[in-house]
């Protein structure tokens, strides 16, 4: 199995953005609790503060891949061409959030992504995307 988890924007800055939000841990560091948690599954890890490549890393594995945990960040608020992206491939998306969006600013209520997504997890901090990979298996 393989799986994709693809940040957006600001993410790269886990560990020292906005601690009381996002946490204290380096999503690298996270990143290997999870390999090691999952060691049959070939997890790859993807971040870019850039929307073009976002959408070009969805559409290179969108085909190829057995899922995609993507949280896109503010991307997921103003994206038009994310949410067509996860729409145009075939290997299904979990959007996730490490934060609770709903209890933050009314901008962030809205996601270009949550219609196309296989589904949306959001608010458990980073074990979002340990509960995105376990809805794969």
């Amino acid at each position: 199995m393989k799986i994709l988890i693809l940040n957006g924007p600001n993410l790269n800055l886990l560990g020292k953005r906005e601690p009381e939000v996002y946490g204290s841990k380096t999503f690298k560091e996270y990143f290997t609790e999870l390999q090691e948690k999952y060691p049959t599954i070939a997890l790859e890890y993807y971040q870019s503060n850039i929307e073009g490549e976002i959408i070009g890393k969805i559409q290179d594995v969108g085909f190829s891949y057995d899922g995609i945990v993507l949280n896109a960040g503010a991307y997921t608020h103003t994206s038009v061409g994310i949410g067509d992206a996860v729409k145009g491939v075939e290997t299904p998306v979990v959007e996730v959030h490490i934060s609770n969006t709903h209890k933050r600013e009314d901008f962030r209520h809205v996601s270009y992504i949550s219609a196309a997504a296989k589904g949306v997890i959001l608010g458990f901090g980073l074990q979002s995307y340990d509960l995105a990979i376990q809805s794969f298996l």
